[in-house]
């Protein structure tokens, strides 16, 4: 029975790694979380009784604190998921990305190396080190083309370029110390548990409470929608499967422009919660974002072709699926936009409780 060391467990997409990893597998979890404004344990509540499951609160950038960690609990595999991660507040305050992404990432995988080497070599043959990254670290597509494994680095915003370097480091620490890590770059993600900040959920939850619907510039700027379960899914095989020193690409192959998605989400609200106005109506158009990427787009065909990864979901049994739980889990909602998770963390968890 493999243990997982998950960083960043308590965020949107490390949350759904851990719940996947109790719910589906016999696999051991250790989430080791900061719990910064976007870290909510209400997001593992499901999990977080149970016997596999044990949670750290601890800053990837404390090299103390993270090797601490791994004495106590000897992992078998580390999942780096933590990260600052909204390019807006990237923008208005870099440091936090400069220390989490880059420092925290290279303190990690000293703590890492340092444990890999102490194994015994049948443990230290099985060791994996999955980095979790994005499609931002490639910058911005034109109209045409796809981003790959191949594409060279142009990252735009100083999250995309926090980024890249952590990913960096990374390639670095295999090649020079021989780390055994596999890499991953996935494009936008979306789906229950979402923090209010990004675009979907706050669409969702903006027009369920009849509130204007902030839009960059026109709306035509590209993603490629990752629904997070199909992304977790593939996180899981990658760390199972991947081959060492390799990196793929995880994408949802649905390029939506931001006003299509608005547009979609106003649609499936007429339809559940329907108002007088259409909810379209509540759109708003705002100030364009300071170097704004025009477009990404993945070419996943090496992990669908290398590891047999197929998304599950389409973008609209997604969006469905998403605005759905948005509109069933008032609760969590509630607590998120109020503050009062961190009551219930504060209640439910003392500094350093496993």
């Amino acid at each position: 029975m493999k243990k997982i060391l998950v960083t960043g467990g308590a965020g949107f997409i490390g949350s759904c790694v851990v719940r996947q990893f109790i719910s589906e597998t016999s696999f051991s979890v250790v989430n080791v979380d900061k719990l910064t404004y976007s870290g909510n344990l209400e997001s593992l509540k499901g999990v977080s009784g149970n016997p596999r499951y044990c949670f750290e609160q601890v800053d990837i950038c404390d090299s103390e604190a993270v090797r601490a960690v791994f004495g106590r609990h000897n992992p078998d595999c580390v999942m780096h998921l933590a990260a600052e991660s909204h390019v807006d507040r990237s923008i208005s305050g870099p440091s936090e990305f400069i220390q989490t992404n880059i420092m925290g990432t290279y303190t990690l995988l000293e703590a890492a190396r340092d444990y890999w080497n102490a194994l015994p070599e049948d443990r230290k043959a099985q060791f994996r080190f999955h980095h979790i990254s994005t499609d931002e670290v490639y910058g911005s597509l034109e109209e045409s083309g796809f981003f790959t494994e191949e594409t060279a680095y142009q990252p735009n915003s100083p999250y995309s370029a926090s980024k890249a370097a952590s990913d960096h480091l990374v390639r670095a620490w295999h090649h020079t110390y021989g780390l055994p890590v596999v890499t991953t770059n996935c494009s936008n993600n979306y789906g229950p548990y979402h923090f209010p900040e990004k675009l979907i959920p706050l669409i969702i939850l903006n027009a369920v409470n009849g509130k204007p619907l902030p839009v960059y510039g026109k709306g035509d700027n590209i993603r490629d929608w990752l629904f997070v379960e199909d992304h977790a899914r593939a996180l899981r095989l990658v760390l199972e499967k991947g081959q060492v020193g390799e990196t793929y690409n995880i994408g949802g192959r649905n390029e939506k422009t931001n006003l299509e998605v608005v547009h979609a989400i106003c649609g499936i609200l007429d339809e559940l919660v329907p108002t007088p106005a259409p909810h379209a109506s509540l759109v708003t158009f705002i100030k364009d974002r300071p170097g704004h990427d025009y477009r990404y787009a993945i070419d996943a065909s090496k992990i669908e072709k290398e590891l047999g990864w197929l998304p599950q979901e389409s973008f609209d049994s997604g969006i469905r699926k998403t605005v759905q739980w948005y509109l069933d889990n008032q609760d969590w909602v509630a607590h998120v936009t109020s503050g009062e998770y961190r009551n219930w963390i504060a209640a439910h968890y003392e500094k350093g409780h496993s």
